[in-house]
């Protein structure tokens, strides 16, 4: 048996995330470990948010956060339920090394859990790579709450 045969499959990013249709930023899901996750982007013509042959990097945090989101669906996909929604609270030491993304870019966006609380808090070391280097990193700070729907009706005390 060769090596590549004995690895598990890989899952489509799709039943990872809750995002539909256009706003499912990733492409694929290329590695997931215990601690991290790996996905990629492949900057075309029709990507979302391409204009005049980019994509700007400010929407590399939205990339980092379907990541982090991605593997907490894995979580979830492992214990045999379908991914929960998350929030992104915020970000802490967010570099951008170049203004944009071109077309025929290769992103890999890595999320690293840094933190994970008993309360749906967690922190995530993000990262992105193309052909030139590190593009981008952040550390995001999310909150998965118990139950979404009651969370969304809760009003402010």
């Amino acid at each position: 048996m060769t090596e590549a045969a004995s690895l598990p499959a890989l899952p489509d990013i799709a039943s990872l995330l809750p995002h539909a249709s256009r706003m499912l930023l990733l492409d694929r899901c290329v590695e997931i470990g215990d601690e991290h996750l790996v996905a990629e982007v492949v900057i075309r013509p029709d990507t979302m948010f391409c204009r005049d042959g980019a994509v700007g990097a400010w929407v590399g945090i939205e990339y980092m956060a379907q990541a982090v989101g991605a593997y907490g669906g894995n979580v979830w996909r492992l214990q045999g339920h379908p991914p929960k929604v998350g929030f992104l609270l915020g970000t802490r030491k967010q570099l951008c090394h170049r203004p944009r993304f071109a077309i025929g870019s290769v992103l890999r966006v890595t999320a690293r859990r840094e933190f994970q609380g008993g309360d749906g808090l967690a922190a995530f070391a993000c990262s992105i790579e193309d052909q030139h280097g590190l593009a981008a990193e952040a550390t995001l700070s999310v909150f998965e709450p118990a139950n979404v729907e009651q969370y969304l009706q809760q009003t402010p005390q």
